[in-house]
């Protein structure tokens, strides 16, 4: 969420960056509603000096005998109060009103984003490793994957409905392993690891940006409870309604859970496979910092997850995402996307995102800011994707299959497999 005295004092620079964005955002009818409430609150004010002006004339007028001028003060008084409870609840509506709108404006982008309409104009940054060459014909993981009887897409949607798939054999232990190995990594790493909830509650999405703009991408239970998208939501909003202290920061947190999304308007994008599934598997990454130091925290972040490829092999590129192409709570964005046989070209598997003060001030997190900056300030939110594993899982598939039909094992994984050093159809 953006500082309404931000929008009111800089709107020229907000319709900029929405513009860039492709965003639309009623700026004009933000400043309106904007002028109003502020009228609405000098009356009230002007309202509350007068009915204590008068308030304390009476005990004047009553020490000097004069009751029907004080009877006429008090009827005066409650007359005062009646406008001041309409004005108050004029004035919470337009609070209201004014919250609403700020709830649906983007953040805005940091002045380092490539400017561009859409995903066509991201910025490659670089690239590690090199896809592999086949001397045969490879398989795309929906094919090579039942064969192996590792996946099957035709029990997922048995169980559930399409876009759901089931895990079998070493498709299952390989799911554990990725995860393990990716949270020893990270642990190793500096994060501190959490157990959170599949479930949120209404105040903690709207803490991270999911609600209200992006329900109709939530399931929802009956409870009015939702399965949460990412764990992203859970740990960033740990500290929801908290002051920590400077010297705690940066924190480094990170949490494996099974996510979940509607896919809204994703309609005839990847139907076939795992790459867009309404049920998946991630280790998430998130920091606090301080705004001095949270682009150097974004930076480390994408080598974070940068570093579980390099362990596992595969090649992939990073890229800034362009102005049109970040998403709401984001200011700057880099997806690191890993080499997939079966599009012949690179796929997104984490996506990382400095969300400046944008969570924090919906979700009322601060720090205690020593030395020049005295007093509460919000801190800086970062999440990314350490990684997706289910897209993990796909990327060996089709990386390291054999012309024979089976896969080899990476040698960081093998610990976590009882040594296991392939994954052979049975």
């Amino acid at each position: 969420m953006l500082d309404a005295r931000f929008v009111r004092d800089n709107p020229d620079e907000v319709r900029a960056a929405l513009s860039a964005r492709g965003a639309a955002w009623d700026v004009d009818g933000f400043l309106a509603l904007d002028v109003s409430r502020r009228e609405l609150i000098g009356a009230v004010e002007a309202l509350q000096a007068r009915r204590n002006e008068t308030s304390k004339a009476i005990g004047t007028l009553m020490k000097e005998g004069r009751r029907d001028e004080a009877e006429a003060a008090k009827d005066e008084v409650r007359a005062v109060n009646e406008e001041i409870t309409a004005l108050e609840s004029r004035m919470a509506e337009a609070d209201a009103r004014a919250r609403e709108m700020l709830l649906t404006i983007p953040n805005l982008p940091d002045a380092s984003v490539p400017c561009g309409a859409d995903e066509s104009e991201n910025v490659e940054i670089r690239r590690w490793g090199t896809p592999p060459e086949f001397d045969f014909q490879p398989k795309a993981h929906w094919d090579l994957g039942p064969e192996l009887g590792v996946i099957d897409f035709e029990r997922g949607v048995k169980l559930a409905k399409s876009r759901f798939v089931v895990l079998g054999r070493e498709g299952a232990r390989l799911t554990r392993a990725l995860i393990s190995f990716m949270l020893d990594t990270h642990g190793e790493r500096g994060y501190r690891e959490w157990w959170v909830p599949a479930l949120a509650n209404a105040e903690t999405l709207t803490g991270t940006g999911q609600l209200p703009k992006f329900e109709d991408d939530l399931f929802k239970t009956g409870e009015g409870l939702y399965l949460i998208p990412t764990a992203e939501v859970q740990l960033t909003n740990i500290h929801r309604d908290e002051v920590l202290e400077a010297a705690d920061l940066p924190l480094h947190y990170t949490a494996y859970t099974p996510c979940f999304r509607e896919e809204a308007g994703s309609a005839g994008r990847d139907t076939r496979g795992m790459i867009r599934v309404h049920q998946f598997d991630k280790v998430e990454l998130v920091k606090f910092a301080t705004p001095e130091t949270s682009m150097d925290a974004l930076e480390g972040m994408v080598a974070d997850a940068e570093h579980i490829l390099q362990q596992l092999g595969l090649a992939y590129r990073t890229v800034v995402l362009c102005t049109g192409d970040m998403g709401f709570a984001a200011a700057k964005t880099y997806d690191i996307e890993v080499w997939l046989p079966s599009y012949d070209d690179f796929k997104e598997i984490s996506s990382c995102s400095n969300c400046t003060d944008f969570q924090a001030r919906r979700a009322s997190i601060k720090y205690r800011s020593p030395g020049e900056f005295k007093g509460s300030r919000f801190v800086h939110t970062l999440n990314g994707s350490g990684l997706a594993v289910g897209r993990t899982l796909v990327a060996l598939l089709e990386n390291y299959q054999r012309a024979d039909g089976s896969v080899e094992v990476p040698e960081v994984l093998r610990p976590y497999l009882g040594g296991q050093t392939e994954i052979v159809a049975g």
